[in-house]
């Protein structure tokens, strides 16, 4: 599967369109990541628990993404972007979106 956060994927031409793909999971806060970030606020530094949870967290978003753009016969999925949002005191979730279409070599790359 061909990602890409452009609207078209280079030396390739989009021959089948198949609308918007998305996924997301929301996850909450860990005591542990929360005590130590409260620690950090007050010594400054990278919240490196968080940092991780938001990793995993795109990640999952994304093979979600994926999985859904699969199913509809796609090989690629285009103009990908992220959105965060807060959904309860200590939980927020992340969402991932993109269009999903079927991409094949240019036929001016086929000529070379």
């Amino acid at each position: 599967m061909i990602l890409t956060n452009i609207e078209t994927v280079p030396g390739q031409e989009i021959v089948e369109h198949y609308g918007l793909v998305s996924g997301s999971t929301i996850r909450a806060k860990h005591a542990g990541r929360d005590f130590m970030a409260g620690i950090k606020n007050i010594f400054g530094g990278e919240l490196k628990g968080y940092t991780e949870l938001l990793r995993e967290s795109r990640a999952q978003s994304m093979e979600r993404m994926v999985s859904q753009a699969s199913k509809l016969g796609a090989n690629a999925i285009v103009n990908i972007r992220f959105a965060t949002s807060t959904v309860a005191v200590g939980a927020a979730e992340i969402f991932a979106y993109g269009t999903a279409v079927k991409v094949s070599p240019s036929s001016r790359q086929i000529e070379n």
